[in-house]
């Protein structure tokens, strides 16, 4: 059921995601491109959200336990450290040059286009990279 579940999240995900036009690099550069011709549709979509993150949340944190799970996991690290600004640099970097964030660049897999493949390999070579590095760095 779990898994059943999952895959309608992710599936309702990925159609707001083509929906809202952010599978669309072009789309994404046109919005960071703010001292050009600035395209500030993905604001409202971005709005769209945080308010539904806004009211979601208000009813998820009263819950014991999640609906569909055995405990809810809450990020409890409130520091601003070199790693987390070293990864949000780097994400915003990858984000301008090819016009994707993880999620929707896993949701444009669907159109079958070679520069998304070529973007979610590097993605993926990134983040196991990272976690090598992370793991020289702080070994358990």
């Amino acid at each position: 059921m779990l898994n059943i579940i999952s895959l309608i999240s992710g599936g309702v995900f990925g159609f707001g995601l083509a929906l809202s036009g952010m599978v669309n690099p072009s789309k994404i550069i046109g919005f960071l491109d703010i001292t050009g011709n600035w395209d500030p549709s993905l604001l409202f979509v971005m709005a769209g959200g945080v308010l539904v993150t806004i009211i979601s949340f208000r009813f998820i944190l009263n819950r014991p336990t999640p609906v569909f799970g055995g405990k809810l996991i809450l990020p409890t690290k409130q520091d601003i450290d070199p790693q987390l600004l070293a990864g949000a640099g780097l994400f915003g970097i990858g984000w301008a040059l090819g016009g994707f964030c993880p999620g929707p660049a896993l949701s444009a897999l669907a159109y079958g286009n070679e520069k998304v493949f070529i973007f979610v390999g590097a993605m993926i070579v990134g983040i196991t990279l990272a976690k090598i590095g992370l793991r020289s760095l702080n070994p358990a």
